[in-house]
């Protein structure tokens, strides 16, 4: 049986929703992440800075966008070293600039991705999934990568039957 490993960032707090503004006790790419772990089986490895992001989402978004720029790569709380016991890996976050939150990036280019299979997840508020699989494709190098899969954020709670069906179609 193939094991599966989901990789996440998700902020919680001040999000954008749905043309305005809520907090969110728990991030919607967080509950994407546990729906997919329900649907087919897995870990999952929360991607979590050292250095936090501005509370204000407006700020969040501009310090995103100035890491976009830079290509800049986060220190993390904690890293994976090793994902060789895993065959699939969903890479889930919200859709920053078009695509992941740098730090992903900072997790994923530390590993080796030879015959895994990696599918892009994105929560986002209307640009899908941005060119988050293009990101993955120029990281994930030796990976096959399977269908990638959008959330609308505000939808995230209420995303588990398509979250489920979609993640199963990928295993």
């Amino acid at each position: 049986m193939a094991k599966n490993l989901i990789i996440y960032y998700s902020r919680k707090g001040e999000n954008y929703w749905n043309g305005g503004f809520k907090d969110l006790k728990k991030g919607n790419t967080e509950i994407v992440a546990e729906y997919i772990q329900k649907a087919v089986g897995g870990d999952l490895f929360e991607v979590e800075t050292v250095r936090e992001y501005s509370a204000s989402y407006m700020t969040c978004i501009e310090e995103a966008k100035d890491e976009l720029r830079q290509k800049a790569r986060p220190e993390l709380k904690r890293y994976l070293d090793d994902i060789s016991d895993y065959d699939n890996v969903f890479v889930c976050g919200p859709c920053w600039w078009g695509t992941f939150p740098m730090a992903i990036f900072t997790q994923l280019e530390k590993l080796d991705w030879s015959g895994k299979k990696v599918m892009a997840v994105m929560t986002h508020e209307g640009s899908g999934l941005g060119g988050s699989e293009r990101s993955l494709k120029e990281i994930c190098k030796g990976a096959s990568f399977g269908k990638g899969f959008s959330v609308a954020g505000h939808d995230a709670a209420r995303s588990e039957t398509q979250v489920a069906a979609w993640a199963k179609n990928q295993v």
